[in-house]
């Protein structure tokens, strides 16, 4: 029996494989290169991965001077394709360079409501993940109860569609997230 002529016979030259640049990962020539790499994904969701960030902000709740309103802001629902609906929420923004979490509250009630204010208590924290700009968002948010010194109502023009005072009775309803309700639900007496 004779072997085939490339059947391993001493006489077949090896093949010479070419030499990559180091920075150059192999390439299957049967899998086109746009889907080779897949992006790594979420073990959980089996999403591809977002780049994470963290947000501290601060605000809370501001009771008038008579005691028994709260003042809530209001943004236009995204998702309302008649842009009718308001979500109220409670007034609060970001933590600047150098400010301490009460400083910032102040801060963003005054801008956000055109109400200035002081604060009473620590109402509690709430931290919480949502999805913007293709970035994953970790929020945590120091909140306090505040009592209003002066100012007009006003809503900023940029980040609030509308400001409004409502009975403290009704505070809770009124809010659109479950955990500013929570967090004002748990809270206790609301009287300054």
């Amino acid at each position: 029996m004779t072997p085939a002529p490339s059947a391993g016979s001493e006489s077949t030259k090896k093949k010479r494989r070419r030499r990559r640049p180091a920075n150059r990962a192999p390439q299957d020539s049967t899998t086109p290169p746009a889907q080779k790499a897949a992006p790594k994904t979420d073990n959980k969701t089996n999403r591809p991965y977002t780049k994470r960030v963290d947000e501290v902000s601060a605000g809370g709740l501001v009771i008038d001077t008579t005691g028994t309103l709260g003042l809530l802001i209001g943004r236009i629902d995204q998702k309302d394709v008649t842009r009718a609906r308001l979500l109220w929420s409670l007034p609060k923004g970001h933590i600047e360079a150098g400010e301490t979490p009460e400083e910032a509250a102040i801060r963003e009630v005054m801008e956000e409501t055109g109400i200035e204010s002081a604060i009473e208590r620590e109402l509690g924290v709430i931290d919480f993940w949502f999805m913007a700009g293709g970035k994953r968002i970790h929020k945590t948010v120091h909140h306090y109860l505040f009592r209003e010194t002066g100012g007009l109502l006003a809503p900023q023009v940029s980040e609030v569609d509308e400001v409004a005072w409502f009975p403290l009775a009704e505070i809770i309803e009124r809010l659109a997230y479950p955990d500013e309700k929570k967090l004002v639900g748990r809270s206790g007496d609301l009287v300054i």
